[in-house]
């Protein structure tokens, strides 16, 4: 019983060193899984960002048509 625990006692750091660098994977995994989210949130932002400057421009578009119209007497 004595050999048997003194087995199981020298086996203990080996497990640690393993779980040890195993966690320390899963913290570079989860670093890159961090990094690739904000990134795809910049992306996100930038497209809302473009999405509101298209929109702008197509009002102002469509303001001027407007105006001609009028002027034109055109209507709409």
């Amino acid at each position: 019983m004595t050999i048997w625990f003194l087995e199981h006692l020298r086996a203990l750091p080996g497990g640690q060193d393993r779980i040890e660098s195993e966690l320390r994977a899963v913290a570079a995994q989860l670093t890159g899984l961090e990094a690739s989210t904000a990134a795809g949130r910049r992306d996100s932002a930038h497209n809302y960002e473009e999405i509101i400057r298209q929109q702008s421009s197509i009002d102002q578009i469509k303001a001027r048509i407007d105006r001609i119209e009028r002027r034109l007497e055109i209507a709409g």
